[in-house]
């Protein structure tokens, strides 16, 4: 099945670069650009992409609130985040806002393409080691009362909010699955339970959730 994506950067070079990287891959192809967050929006509707490649500085309409409007539409289509610093501060509040992930403009052409397919697929953390270090770094700032509500936390067995724990911790399914010494199909299973209990879209969510409830502490 092809990947539909579409690049939103105000800058054409980047666009048409990606544009290039992308549409040479079997698996991909880029079916529409957008200069801003605004033409994002309208672009998402229109075109119903798999994955959004987002840029976060842009006129008229930045990537931040680009993603939740996005992501409120209750459309399908994933955010992936375009950002030239890995820890730049703007990328958690990204991350808040429902992108799925988050991807260095300075990654290869292997990198971009397998970012797509994971985000696309939902399955796991992008880059986890370098997410997880984003989301620490920025709940360092954020140390006031929790702002996940407890009642959902609630609701998970021990086993789920041992299995979310450990997906903020970076872990996919497979690595949960050999801590845990279960068949990963079980884990499968918890994360899908998980997300469907606390009315999240996918594992960054999680990981995000499981910061802002205190569940994981930032080192």
């Amino acid at each position: 099945m092809t990947i539909r994506v579409l690049i939103v950067d105000d800058q054409i070079m980047v666009r048409e670069g990606f544009s290039v990287l992308l549409n040479a891959m079997p698996d991909i192809e880029v079916v529409g650009e957008a200069v801003n967050g605004r033409e994002a929006i309208t672009r998402v509707a229109e075109l119903a992409p798999d994955v959004v490649l987002m840029d976060i500085r842009m006129p008229e309409l930045n990537g931040i609130d680009a993603t939740r409007e996005i992501v409120a539409s209750q459309t399908t289509a994933k955010v992936l985040v375009l950002t030239t610093f890995d820890l730049d501060e703007y990328v958690y509040q990204a991350l808040r806002a429902g992108a799925s992930g988050f991807l260095l403009k300075d990654a290869s052409a292997r990198q971009l393409a397998e970012g797509v397919r994971v985000v696309a697929a939902g399955e796991a953390l992008l880059a986890p080691t370098v997410t997880r270090r984003l989301i620490t770094e920025f709940s360092k700032l954020d140390q006031g009362p929790r702002t996940a509500p407890l009642a959902q936390v609630t609701e998970l067995t021990d086993r789920e909010t041992e299995v979310l724990v450990l997906i903020a911790q970076g872990l996919s399914n497979a690595e949960i699955a050999s801590h845990l010494v279960v068949a990963e199909s079980t884990i499968k299973t918890h994360v899908s339970r998980v997300l469907v209990k606390l009315g999240l879209r996918d594992r960054t969510q999680a990981a995000v959730f499981a910061y802002e409830a205190r569940l994981v502490t930032p080192a």
